[in-house]
């Protein structure tokens, strides 16, 4: 069960964002917009905040988290290792709706990848979101804010009314220009598999990679 928390609902400004800098690197948790739809962020490197991430949603253990980045150099710091796949990918659609599956790094806490050998990253492209998590260190944990099987929120209140005393800060950007959740590929495995459909179109990332994404 999540732990009661005292809820702050901010417009979004550099005072949010480096208020919500400031209490991602305490432990606690911020929802914030992104180009796809309200995440909600906790410190990648601290598992006692990744696993209240996991409370406030209500989400089960073995579920990964990913992880966004505000940069496309911070991948390396992200992966053990980037293929061809990876780095071409990023090129073309980040930042962007586009989050690609690579061997996590050593660095990355077990409990954010669900005990999975891989990791999912993306960067986001939203300001709100790069001036956030690049204050916070470059590497943030986020999922959608919701609570685990309900709908993922474009707005504040949305965010609002499922997290409410679950999260420590909500910086209200507006309607996310999005609203549809990123693509997620996997291309720690040859071919690359969709693993889900979304903001970017398959066509396009199939054209990069020069071959067919594995399906189901």
């Amino acid at each position: 069960m999540s732990e009661s928390r005292h809820t702050l609902l901010i417009k979004a400004s550099q005072e949010a964002v480096s208020e919500g800098a400031r209490l991602l690197k305490e432990g606690r948790l911020v929802v914030f917009p992104t180009d796809t739809v309200y995440g909600v962020g906790a410190d990648a490197f601290n598992p006692v905040a990744v696993e209240s991430l996991f409370a406030a949603k209500g989400r089960a253990g073995e579920k990964a988290i990913p992880l966004l980045i505000s940069s496309p150099d911070l991948l390396s710091k992200a992966a053990s290792e980037l293929n061809w796949a990876a780095t071409a990918l990023a090129s073309r659609f980040w930042p962007g709706g586009l989050t690609i599956v690579v061997p996590k790094a050593t660095g990355i806490p077990d409990i954010v990848t669900g005990g999975s050998p891989n990791v999912a990253v993306r960067m986001p492209n939203h300001p709100v979101a790069l001036d956030l998590i690049s204050l916070a260190g470059g590497i943030v944990a986020a999922t959608s804010a919701n609570l685990s099987g309900q709908a993922s929120p474009v707005t504040a209140g949305e965010a609002g009314q499922q997290l409410w005393g679950r999260v420590d800060l909500i910086i209200d950007g507006g309607r996310c220009p999005g609203g549809v959740a990123s693509t997620v590929v996997d291309i720690s495995q040859r071919p690359p598999r969709l693993v889900r459909s979304g903001a970017v179109d398959v066509d396009e990332i199939e054209a990069v990679l020069g071959e067919p994404l594995e399906r189901g």
